[in-house]
């Protein structure tokens, strides 16, 4: 797998994974380039949203280098980030020792049916190859009870924002990453599959399919990033 540079939007396991491994010492950086400083700010708004406390126990799936869990365990809860790429994973214990990065799939979670306070996916879950299979993944390790959110690239609801936007992913995002990333072919597969990625209202109804309960969203700088929340009844 060592000569793979990007995914395609058929999204395999393994090619997603080493197109994460490659990219891994850079990650965080670029993103915050690409995202115009609004990373951070996005982070925030997921901590907030998912409100974990002293005793807590959540899952951070798609953590990657571990730098969306730090809300948490600064939160007092206990977090477990996990991830399916390695070498995010490696780069993340190198920074992090102190979490308990894990390595697992989004659709065949190592984790026991109803263990998780809440869990939460960011940024992660339209790379995953089925997406169904990962929201009743997260709904089976999840407490009765229990919330998930999820924090994903959408669709901006203002339309001269929205056609500036595509424009900048197919068109200005490449170059950006070229100058910053290890791998700028890894963040054209990126721009588009946020492109490809459903709306509000698909993803809201793709969750009350799984079997979440109140699900419900609230976009973000204008709807290019959007919060969808649910809870497990």
């Amino acid at each position: 797998m060592g000569c793979v540079t990007r995914a395609n939007l058929d999204k395999q396991p393994q090619e997603v994974a080493a197109m994460f491994d490659d990219v891994a010492a850079k990650y965080d950086r670029t993103n915050d380039v690409l995202s115009l400083g609004q990373a951070r700010a996005w982070r925030r708004a997921v901590a907030e949203a998912v409100g974990a406390g002293p005793g807590d126990l959540v899952l951070d799936l798609g953590a990657g280098t571990g730098t969306s869990s730090l809300p948490f365990a600064e939160a007092g809860a206990n977090v477990v980030p996990c991830d399916f790429s390695i070498g995010m994973l490696a780069e993340g214990k190198r920074r992090h020792p102190e979490l308990a990065l894990t390595a697992g799939d989004a659709t065949r979670l190592p984790f026991a049916d109803d263990s998780f306070d809440a869990v939460t996916i960011s940024f992660a879950l339209r790379n995953v190859h089925r997406t169904e299979a990962a929201l009743a993944e997260l709904l089976r390790v999840t407490k009765p009870g229990g919330k998930v959110v999820i924090c994903e690239f959408s669709t901006p609801t203002w339309t001269p924002l929205r056609t500036v936007y595509t424009e900048y992913l197919m068109r200005a995002l490449p170059p950006v990453a070229n100058k910053v990333s290890s791998n700028p072919d890894a963040y054209v597969y990126l721009a588009e599959s946020i492109r490809d990625w459903p709306d509000q209202p698909t993803l809201a109804a793709l969750m009350q399919q799984a079997g979440w309960q109140r699900v419900a969203w609230r976009n973000l700088t204008g709807g290019i990033v959007a919060l969808h929340r649910g809870f497990k009844g």
